[in-house]
């Protein structure tokens, strides 16, 4: 049982190193890219705060959350 566990353990932080990795990269290629002002899901405004906390956004908290949720 144990080495099942450890298994599913290895790949759940290879997973997440792979998804930091991805965030990285696109967290860079998003400071050089165009402010983006309206979620690209909904079309509704993306607050300014929220610009500025993660440059290069491109969806509101709603739709953000909602496509995480979808992808677990």
């Amino acid at each position: 049982m144990g080495d099942v566990m450890d298994r599913a353990q290895e790949r759940g932080q290879e997973w997440l190193h792979d998804q930091l990795a991805h965030q990285a990269v696109r967290a860079a290629r998003q400071r050089s890219a165009v402010q983006v002002l309206d979620c690209g899901d909904c079309g509704e405004p993306i607050p300014a705060a929220r610009r500025q906390a993660l440059p290069g956004v491109r969806r509101c908290v709603g739709c953000q959350a909602a496509m995480e949720r979808a992808q677990r």
